[in-house]
């Protein structure tokens, strides 16, 4: 019997997904809890088991395509009889959804599987040429459903030349694309649209759209929701970094750091929790509902680590960091950081932080007006450290300076107490030993 696999919720409330790439196709036979998909969160990436064995006979979405959560995914044929137990998620064993016959309920997974590299992302990318009627007429409305049929080495010379598979029609066994397909796509550029690549190679220039999907999706919506809900403000503040960069030194050269990737950020990351927990309002948060408003203030410091990585910008959370010292702390934000530039971090990694904190410096900027990680009241930006001009004891000397700068909400934070903060954060950098234990 035909069994319907809809998109289960990933976890944290997510209300969509994007097939980044199907670890089977359609015909394939597929065990109970092999790995069927790997999905794109807001949060992470997230290898979905199949929740049935059998055959697959559909899949509902192509690479690249958004899925609502309850929506189909893939269809089974399978000798399950209706009424049975197919893997439902257990609290305490391996997870695996629920698969339905149709809208409905769906099951849940709990966190991510281990992932494969080798994400792929397919570009639809419209051609420069002036498009004539029967141009247009072939730049489709929207992306197909069905994953186009192709063998593995077609799919690599499709891609690397630029060529959409959605937009062609097989000509070999069973609608099967070949290569002469794609060769033919790529001597008559009307009927598909080649991308940028491509496109330059024919001596053209290229328009590029990127859909915003997955986490680029998730960031732009986070940034909006944060400029408009809450009313930002940002201090500024040149520090003195020289006593920052002796203690990394001196770190770096202990016997426990031969593993450990000592850098300023993890100097930084500490002061930072002490003076948060020093100030508690900027720790803080705003809540409102019908009955009314709160700022909710906590005892411990979850710390966002703003990271770069080749998807977009995430935020890994290191739990508890004002009771870490600075190897350790260096340890965990290698860690997460890791795990977040290849794809691996959990949702519950991303989620949960109080404070931010992001090193700008990293890429040669001075400083900057971040956005505040909504919900949270307050964003630290650590600037460039570089060697300037400095007066030290009413003399000219040469130090490394970095300015600093915190964004901060207004509704639960005066300009006053921001500005206590961040004197005291500096005043923590230059003076380290206030830190307590290392």
């Amino acid at each position: 019997m035909e069994r319907v696999f809809n998109l289960p919720d990933l976890g944290e409330g997510l209300t969509e997904g994007e097939v980044l790439r199907w670890l089977v196709a359609e015909g394939d036979e597929v065990a109970l809890n092999q790995p069927l998909v790997e999905v794109e969160t807001a949060k992470a990436a997230v290898e979905v088991p199949s929740p049935v064995a059998g055959t697959v006979v559909r899949l509902h979405a192509g690479e690249g395509q958004a899925v609502d959560v309850g929506a189909p995914l893939a269809t089974f044929e399978t000798a399950v009889p209706a009424g049975s137990a197919l893997a439902p998620t257990q609290a305490d064993s391996t997870p695996a959804a629920e698969a339905t016959d149709g809208p409905g309920p769906h099951g849940t997974l709990v966190g991510p599987g281990p992932r494969s590299e080798g994400r792929r992302r397919r570009l639809a990318v419209a051609s420069s040429q002036s498009g004539n009627g029967a141009a247009q007429a072939a730049e489709p409305v929207e992306r197909p459903v069905e994953r186009p049929r192709a063998t593995p080495p077609v799919r690599k010379y499709a891609r690397d030349h630029g060529v959409d598979l959605q937009l062609l029609t097989g000509t070999g066994k069973d609608g099967r694309i070949t290569r002469s397909d794609v060769e033919a796509a790529l001597a008559d550029a009307e009927p598909v649209r080649v991308s940028a690549p491509a496109a330059r190679a024919a001596g053209e220039r290229a328009e590029r759209r990127i859909p915003v999907r997955g986490i680029r999706k998730a960031i732009a919506a986070q940034m909006v929701a944060s400029v408009a809900e809450i009313p930002h403000v940002t201090e500024f503040l040149t520090v003195d970094a020289t006593a920052l960069l002796a203690l990394k030194d001196r770190l770096r050269a202990l016997p426990e750091a031969a593993e450990v990737r000592v850098t300023p950020l993890a100097v930084m990351a500490r002061a930072l929790a002490v003076a948060a927990r020093l100030h508690p309002l900027l720790n803080a948060s705003w809540h409102e509902d019908a009955a009314g408003a709160e700022i909710v203030t906590r005892d411990w410091v979850h710390l966002g680590v703003a990271t770069d990585t080749e998807h977009g910008l995430v935020v890994p959370v290191v739990r508890d960091a004002d009771q870490l010292g600075i190897l350790d702390l260096a340890r965990e934000i290698g860690r997460l950081t890791g795990l977040a530039r290849s794809r691996k971090a959990s949702p519950a990694d991303l989620t949960g932080s109080t404070i931010t904190i992001t090193n700008v410096g990293g890429f040669g900027v001075e400083t900057g007006t971040p956005i505040i990680n909504r919900p949270e009241c307050a964003i630290v930006a650590t600037g460039l450290i570089a060697q300037r001009p400095w007066v030290v004891d009413g003399e000219l000397t040469v130090r490394s300076l970095m300015t600093l700068s915190v964004s901060f909400d207004h509704r639960i934070v005066d300009g006053a107490e921001a500005a206590r903060f961040l004197t005291r954060l500096r005043d923590l950098l230059e003076d380290p030993a206030l830190m307590g234990a290392f």
